[in-house]
């Protein structure tokens, strides 16, 4: 390896996206943003990097340990590159926005840089497509997120789906309730996450019905709902559950094709949320598509701060869930070819690619070209096999 070759070497976690590959996961955003749009959904594009106490402030402090950090020669203060686009939307709607009529229904596109990626998802630079609903308590305004979502996965191609739903304040508030903290507060928070009845009876204590009913109620969501509204609960608890009821009704009314799930006590990934929570799964093949769930636009100061929903969906995942188009209509036009018919081939949705020399060889060079068709007798005709 050349001395240059060695310095192309990109760090782990990073890498390049090479032309079919650039072009597929660009076809597929717009897809994904024109669904958001014809919701009504505004897009906005927010700077890749801003000042730490902004970028990490209220949403942003969950994600505050994957945040790269670079003081800025200009100002001499500190600076984070995003890795994550919601708390970036939550501060244009508090501030550039916060004069505007609610709700507020925003949407965004753009990559993220994470310090190190998951055991399941190693890449650090990610690309982010999703939508934020400002201003609305309502749990309808939860099942639009969510419906919007299916609707723009399944606008990419992908039709069977299912959606899980979590309360990520349940399991806090019945702890809270019970002075559960500290160790033992992990101890519990370990047997949930193995879904370990034996080892939640063990550690829990007298919070222990309580949290054995939420492991009892994983599965099917309206089976799963009927446990959780016929619990015992304690304090706060109960209420938790009556928003979430509301949006499983909806969906079904809205969504009824997909499944619908519920796991009350997972909490990994939603560490900003103070309602419900939601996942988006494909069913075949498996994988995570999209997640998010409702937040406070403000926290900190204000626990009472203005209420949003909303989803973020993982285009990576997407794209591996999707077959890659062939390029199959790309055409290789000789040199002289009229404009007119150029632009008229390009309307009909033909991707043309100008010969630059003449050519001894037309299918040999429109194959090298990932052509499939070559311009002759005034139309295109499929490349003629190369021995």
């Amino acid at each position: 390896m050349t001395e240059a070759e060695r310095n192309a070497l990109l760090p782990a976690g990073l890498r390049d996206i090479l032309p079919e590959d650039a072009a597929f996961e660009a076809e597929t955003v717009e897809r994904l943003m024109s669904a958001f749009a014809a919701h009504g959904y505004q897009r906005v594009k927010p700077p890749l990097i801003e000042f730490e106490e902004s970028l990490l402030s209220g949403a942003g402090v969950a994600v505050g340990h994957q945040t790269f950090r670079l003081m800025d020669p200009v100002s001499q203060r500190m600076m984070g590159v995003r890795a994550d686009i919601t708390p970036q939307i939550s501060r244009i709607a508090r501030t550039r926005l916060a004069n505007e009529p609610r709700p507020l229904r925003l949407s965004y596109a753009g990559d993220v840089l994470r310090v190190r990626g998951s055991q399941l998802r190693p890449e650090r630079q990610l690309t982010q497509v999703g939508a934020e609903l400002v201003g609305s308590a309502a749990p309808e305004a939860d099942a639009e997120i969510i419906v919007m979502a299916i609707r723009a996965i399944e606008r990419t191609g992908i039709k069977a789906l299912s959606v899980d739903l979590t309360v990520p304040r349940l399991v806090p508030q019945i702890l809270g309730f019970f002075g559960i903290a500290a160790e033992r507060e992990r101890d519990v928070r370990e047997a949930l996450d193995r879904k370990d009845a034996s080892a939640v009876a063990l550690s829990a204590g007298e919070a222990a019905p309580a949290l054995n009913a939420l492991l009892k109620a994983t599965g099917p969501a309206l089976a799963g709902l009927e446990i959780l509204q016929s619990a015992d609960m304690p304090g706060e608890a109960a209420r938790e559950v009556v928003p979430v009821a509301r949006v499983a009704e909806l969906l079904g009314e809205q969504a009824p094709e997909i499944q619908l799930t519920i796991d009350p006590v997972e909490h990994r990934g939603f560490e900003y949320h103070t309602g419900i929570g939601f996942t988006i799964f494909s069913r075949g093949p498996a994988a995570e598509l999209a997640g998010g769930g409702r937040y406070r636009v403000r926290a900190g100061q204000d626990e009472d701060g203005e209420r949003a929903t909303g989803v973020t969906l993982y285009v990576d995942a997407i794209i591996g869930t999707l077959e890659k188009p062939d390029g199959a209509r790309r055409v290789l036009m000789p040199i002289g070819s009229s404009p007119d018919r150029v632009a008229s081939l390009q309307e009909e949705g033909w991707v043309t690619v100008a010969a630059l020399d003449p050519l001894d060889d037309v299918d040999a060079a429109a194959a090298a070209q990932k052509c499939g068709y070559v311009f002759e007798d005034e139309k295109p005709r499929p490349v003629k096999g190369i021995g």
